[in-house]
């Protein structure tokens, strides 16, 4: 049942979720500034949801408790998507971001299916099974992206260049924070490219920085390359006010791997990042470039 909302409530709705993304959403909100400010308020909505999704997967709480707000959580995105928020503070602004951009609300509940898959998988065989979950968990948050930047089908290309976007981002992540992560018992390398390169689980949660680590990591590292080259042909399908957008998240994003690279793959003692100076460059290039661009 549609229950109606006061303008105040949705505008403070809108207020929280951008507070949410200002002091958690890090690489993600310095590639919001370039947006126009409805579209950058959108944003904004869309990330507060991922973001509460993926913190009820990592809370600190038995795994029954977690899949039990989980479902919560999806029992409430039901919900939100009929126009019924309850108390959140986040739905009422993401569900006007849904309804304005005609964002398919398949695309959460692929989200929260793979947030899920953290409560009771914590390895993967091969990159196929790994793939999955990296399109669940990043993808699907491209394919939402696409629908609040504005974006041209060519039948299919868009949404493919979008998924490609999203498994270079999950990747880069993965393999930034492999040891954070064993150390959670968790490994997402895939057990099949760890055989191959003579790599065991005990090494990663050792932080061992063996040759064949080294090689691992660079076999995992051009995967990756080879999707942000996909990625970056999503440029000319997408309208012209999202493209600086795209565009800081990608120079970031590759930026995290790059520096993984410098630092010749050692993730065990670094934390590979791009620095804040050159986040602001990125952002101050790319919004420079979209007002010469219109100009």
């Amino acid at each position: 049942m549609t229950v109606p909302i006061s303008p105040e409530r949705l505008a403070e709705s809108f207020r929280h979720c951008e507070m949410v993304a200002k002091t958690q959403a890090r690489n993600f909100y310095f590639s919001f500034v370039t947006l126009p400010p409805e579209r950058k308020a959108a944003m904004c909505a869309i990330y507060a949801f991922f973001r509460y999704s993926d913190d009820v997967s990592d809370e600190a709480a038995a795994d029954s408790t977690k899949a039990a707000e989980m479902q919560k959580w999806r029992l409430a995105l039901d919900r939100a998507l009929a126009g019924d928020y309850g108390d959140s503070l986040i739905l009422p602004a993401f569900h006007a971001t849904v309804l304005k951009y005609q964002i398919p609300g398949r695309y959460f509940h692929e989200l929260i299916n793979g947030t899920e898959m953290d409560l009771t998988k914590t390895r993967y065989e091969t990159w196929e099974e790994l793939h999955g979950y990296c399109y669940r968990v990043a993808s699907v948050v491209g394919f939402v992206c696409l629908h609040v930047w504005g974006f041209d089908e060519a039948d299919g290309k868009a949404m493919e260049y979008a998924e490609a976007c999203g498994l270079a981002f999950q990747l880069t992540n993965i393999l930034r924070d492999v040891k954070e992560d064993a150390n959670r018992d968790r490994i997402y390398l895939p057990a099949e490219d760890l055989r191959q390169f003579g790599v065991s689980e005990e090494d990663l949660k050792q932080g061992l920085l063996t040759e064949s680590f080294r090689n691992l990591m660079r076999f995992e590292a051009d995967r990756a390359k080879s999707y942000y080259k996909l990625a970056h042909e999503l440029f000319p399908l997408v309208h012209t006010h999202g493209r600086p957008t795209l565009s800081i998240m990608l120079k970031i994003y590759r930026g995290i791997l790059d520096s993984i690279e410098r630092n010749d793959y050692d993730v065990h003692s670094r934390r590979a990042r791009v620095s804040t100076p050159k986040k602001l460059g990125i952002v101050a290039e790319a919004w420079l470039r979209s007002r010469l661009n219109r100009s």
